[in-house]
């Protein structure tokens, strides 16, 4: 006997116990080997599920038990995609410059991170990060709304707005306004932001750029750096999530200091974002998030 493969037998004789009462359907199953066959592999087997009604003709499905390990193979990869990690879309709150937007949306279009960037939220029509979302064919948010800014969005209006571009996570970009309770609440554990210090040392309320680098000078702290932290309903309290580290020189002024911390700002957030989309994100029993590793799944950062 040959290598079986799919096909269909019609057995041609009638059944014997035929009669005019509704018959039930019998069905036969055997197995059929083939020793013969020497491939490296375990030999053949094919399936034959009969099933007999009436004198009807009927057929035999015949499969390899090969074909059958290939069909199984098939399915779980199917199934293996269907349950893969799909790619989130983000988007990104900036008033100024939009160095570390740039540096996400360039990972994202790089594969570094597995999501897209939908659309920007500022403060600032006429900011770089916005002139920039308009060249790359990203929507453009204004939040909030003011006497200067009449066509900014409510917190209201702007989660509908995040919710109709099917928003899974918000990053804050050097975004200077505090995050609204409604948008905290409509987004818990998906909102992150970066600040340029160790929090929670010199971080809150009036703590941003040249302003942080400054104080930490002045202070005589040897070491400074990023935080990457989710983010509350107060200014830069909620849960750190990532950080790193850079040496605060003797002879540092402000703008030194914060070039070697954008540095690390750019590659960190990157690795934090990842992992977010990635969902390697976990909460520890105290509520501290933690970061699994992508290369093992049983370390932690």
């Amino acid at each position: 006997m040959e290598a079986l493969s799919s096909t269909s037998v019609t057995r041609l004789s009638p059944n014997p116990n035929t009669s005019n009462a509704i018959q039930i359907p019998r069905v036969s199953s055997f197995s059929i080997s083939n020793p013969k066959q020497n491939l490296g592999k375990p030999h053949l087997v094919a399936k034959l599920v009969m099933q007999e009604m009436g004198n009807e003709t009927r057929r035999f499905e015949c499969r390899s038990s090969f074909q059958e390990a290939e069909f199984s193979a098939e399915s779980k990869m199917a199934q293996h995609f269907e349950n893969a990690v799909r790619r989130k879309r983000l988007a990104v709150f900036v008033s100024g410059g939009g160095s570390n937007f740039r540096s996400i949306h360039e990972a994202t279009l790089g594969g570094s991170i597995p999501g897209d960037v939908v659309v920007l939220v500022t403060d600032k029509p006429g900011c770089g990060g916005a002139e920039y979302a308009s060249n790359h064919g990203i929507p453009v948010i204004f939040f909030p709304k003011t006497e200067s800014s009449p066509e900014g969005l409510s917190a209201v209006d702007l989660v509908t707005s995040l919710r109709n571009f099917n928003v899974d996570f918000i990053l804050l970009a050097g975004y200077l306004k505090l995050i609204p309770g409604e948008l905290v609440q409509a987004y818990p554990k998906s909102i992150l932001n970066i600040h340029p210090s160790l929090l929670p040392a010199f971080g809150g309320k009036g703590f941003y750029g040249l302003k942080v680098h400054r104080s930490v000078i002045a202070s005589g702290a040897r070491y400074s750096g990023p935080t990457v932290h989710f983010v509350d309903e107060n200014f830069d309290t909620g849960s750190i999530l990532a950080q790193r580290v850079v040496p605060v020189l003797a002879n540092d002024t402000a703008e030194q200091l914060a070039t070697r911390v954008l540095h690390e700002e750019h590659k960190v957030y990157v690795e934090v974002i990842s992992a977010l989309c990635e969902e390697r994100i976990v909460w520890r029993e105290d509520g501290v998030p933690l970061i699994r590793s992508r290369e093992n799944p049983d370390e932690y950062s």
